[in-house]
């Protein structure tokens, strides 16, 4: 293999054995990250160990740096992984630092705070080292066509009954537009309750009532739609992302990206040499 391979090797793989252990490196120095992220936004502990929590960010946004650039450099379409939403989470999770030594001065503070906030991000790192993220990832977009039919099943029933309690409640009770009405419905169909406005006439609780009880069953089909199409997945994801386009979603036991078609057990140049013999 040539050295880009290597890399790409054990960054982007997690069956081998160097592979794995930069993954779980890797993770033990995300949840660190997050976990300093919690930290410095509590004042008095921020105070007191800013210097060790600033060389630590240095630190990890060294490591992170490098990682990034592996990450683009072991790749043969680079593009296929900036733009990707690893990618995009990789470089807001380390650009912060950078660039709170170019934006210096009082004015930028409340600036380079929300920037900081950034680093939170990593937390979407976390789940490239899941198997069991990426099975509920492929049961959710699946799940998506129905759960946004469900979803307009929803706003139609919001909409008529918050019309129908401002027409029984009224001003009077606190539902002074029918946009107030939809907003109480669908905080009640919630089981939210905030308890701002309430009805107060016999009709309008006997409304809200029905509301209640329909919304135990709005929370429960969401989650019998995912369940249903996790139950269908019955294959596991490797682990092997393509050097050539960077996918990185193949069945078990694929032989090939069915994204471009490129060899994932053979190198680069066994693949070029396939591709000039066809």
């Amino acid at each position: 293999m040539t050295w880009r391979e290597k890399i790409h090797e054990v960054i982007y793989e997690a069956d081998t054995t160097a592979g794995k252990a930069f993954d779980v490196g890797l993770f033990i120095i995300i949840v660190i990250s997050l976990v300093l992220v919690v930290l410095d936004s509590v004042e008095y502990i921020s105070l007191q160990y800013r210097s060790l929590f600033f060389t630590l960010e240095w630190i990890i946004t060294i490591f992170f740096t490098i990682e990034y650039i592996l990450r683009i450099i072991s790749i043969k379409n680079p593009k296929s992984y900036i733009f990707s939403f690893y990618g995009i989470v990789d470089f807001l999770s380390t650009i912060p630092l950078y660039v709170s030594l170019i934006f210096v001065g009082s004015g930028a503070l409340l600036s380079l705070k929300a920037l900081r906030l950034l680093r939170v991000f990593r937390v979407f790192k976390l789940a490239r080292y899941s198997g069991a993220g990426s099975f509920v990832s492929v049961a959710v977009k699946k799940s998506i066509p129905k759960i946004l039919i469900f979803l307009y099943s929803v706003i139609i029933i919001a909409f008529v009954a918050g019309t129908i309690m401002y027409l029984i409640e009224g001003p009077e009770s606190g539902y002074t537009s029918i946009p107030i009405g939809i907003y109480w419905t669908i905080v009640t169909l919630t089981t939210v309750g905030f308890g701002d406005i309430h009805p107060v006439t016999p009709l309008g609780q006997f409304v809200a009532t029905l509301i209640m009880l329909l919304g135990y069953g709005v929370i429960a089909v969401p989650t019998g739609i995912v369940t249903a199409e996790m139950a269908k997945e019955n294959f596991k994801n490797n682990t092997q992302v393509c050097f050539n386009c960077g996918e990185n979603e193949h069945r078990d036991n694929a032989e090939f990206c069915h994204n471009c078609g490129y060899s994932l057990n053979k190198s680069e140049k066994e693949n070029k040499e396939i591709g000039d013999g066809n």
